[in-house]
């Protein structure tokens, strides 16, 4: 009997194995620049493997995530011994130009023009720099292959050098202005268990300078400072967003952490101290052409009663038509909510609508978390804004808002920047 059991098991495996259909062959197609083996190996399916549905609609989605792909199909092929698998590109242009053009806080010209190559080598590198004009000259140069040993593992290396005028905020509305200087060097490890889970550890090291340019200097502050910093540096993202075009749906939750420690400098007033964010992202499609963009930031930092403080509110950051970096603060809690309609499509082009409100508050520094919510620190923004969108480059979007503010001393605003405000 025990026998008899025995073979019947052997059969019903056999017969079950039989059924399983397996991927004979794997073909990629449409792609110009983007490597054929570079997106091979980051798909999950293999020539050989049973056919699953579930991980063919993962790799579809883990490369429409690729800045160099702007759609992905799938066809499945039966063939006698199984079935043939062919993943279709649509393809981004990937090399971006681009030029920032705004005023600084004495309403003089400045801009940025940068360089990106987002599918160096035909394998998602990044590889590029730009170079900036507000009152002083800055510069920068970056290359991350977060790919480069396998699908999982990868670096990323940056230098920086900043420079740039900034005020800073003393009691009894004295505001003065420095002139900051930060030159850093830093180099990461990132690491992607999966497609929606993708953490990076680095390290950066710096020299920060802040040398008195005018205002009232109170007493006790100096006008030379500076300091030595390494920073241990770190992200980890959890993305569950689906991409079609213009249109998102889903979340994404984006944690950075800074923790600044080796500081040597020659004044208590740079410091050694913690910086976290979180910005947790939802999307939500409404009907055909509109789109329902969400973003909760939570800041917080060491409260070091500075005049330094690390979180700036600032047009191109946080609050649309609030200024450039008008004040700072240690802790802040910034929601932006805005409704994207798509007014116009054809072919590559698109003109979409906006209407947002961005709402905030801060920390000041020294201060307590009931600073949050006492309305002292509030700022409310609603504001419409327009956006033209080239589909088939990567984050071609060029984005026009203009931000009203409420309430008392509220100011209004035109902002103007590439890729949607988040």
């Amino acid at each position: 009997m025990k026998k008899i059991c025995i073979v019947i098991f052997l059969m019903a495996f056999g017969m079950i194995n039989a059924q399983e259909k397996t991927i004979t062959k794997l073909s990629i197609e449409g792609n110009k620049r983007t490597r054929t083996s570079f997106l091979k190996r980051l798909a999950f399916v293999k020539e050989g493997s049973v056919l699953d549905t579930v991980r063919v609609n993962s790799d579809v989605r883990r490369l429409k995530l690729l800045a160099s792909v702007a759609n992905v199909t799938s066809k499945l092929e039966p063939q006698d011994d199984g079935y043939h698998l062919t993943y279709t590109i649509e393809e981004n242009f990937a090399i971006i130009p681009g030029l920032n053009i705004f005023t600084d806080n004495n309403d003089e010209f400045a801009y940025r023009v940068s360089l990106f190559d987002f599918n160096f080598l035909g394998r998602n590198q990044i590889l590029g720099g730009f170079y900036s004009k507000d009152v002083f000259n800055s510069f920068g140069a970056f290359w991350e292959a977060p790919n480069l040993f396998s699908r999982k593992w990868g670096i990323g290396v940056n230098y920086q050098n900043n420079i740039s005028q900034e005020p800073v905020f003393f009691p009894n509305e004295q505001d003065v202005n420095y002139e900051f200087n930060s030159s850093a060097f830093q180099a990461s490890v990132i690491y992607e268990r999966d497609f929606k889970n993708r953490f990076e550890l680095g390290f950066n090291v710096s020299r920060e300078t802040y040398d008195f340019i005018e205002g009232n200097l109170p007493a006790g502050i100096p006008r030379n400072l500076g300091a030595d910093k390494l920073t241990v540096v770190g992200e980890y993202e959890h993305n569950q967003i689906h991409i079609f075009y213009q249109y998102q749906e889903g979340f994404r939750n984006i944690l950075n952490y800074r923790f600044v420690t080796g500081s040597q400098g020659q004044d208590d007033l740079l410091t050694n101290f913690f910086l976290g964010r979180n910005d947790f992202e939802y999307f939500k499609r409404v009907g055909a052409r509109g789109n329902w963009a969400n973003r909760l930031r939570l800041a917080y930092a060491s409260n070091d009663d500075t005049p330094f403080a690390p979180f700036a509110l600032d047009n191109q950051l946080n609050i649309r038509g609030v200024g450039n970096t008008i004040d700072r603060g240690t802790a802040a809690v910034v929601v932006n909510t805005e409704y994207r309609h798509t007014l116009y499509e054809k072919g590559w082009f698109v003109i979409q609508s906006n209407a947002f409100v961005d709402v905030g508050t801060w920390r000041n520094p020294g201060g307590s978390f009931t600073d949050l919510v006492d309305g002292s620190t509030v700022r409310f923004y609603p504001g419409l804004g327009v956006r033209f969108i080239h589909k088939r480059i990567f984050n071609a979007v060029f984005r026009l808002d203009y931000g009203y503010g409420v309430g008392d001393s509220a100011t209004n605003g035109i902002v103007f920047g590439i890729g949607q405000y988040f």
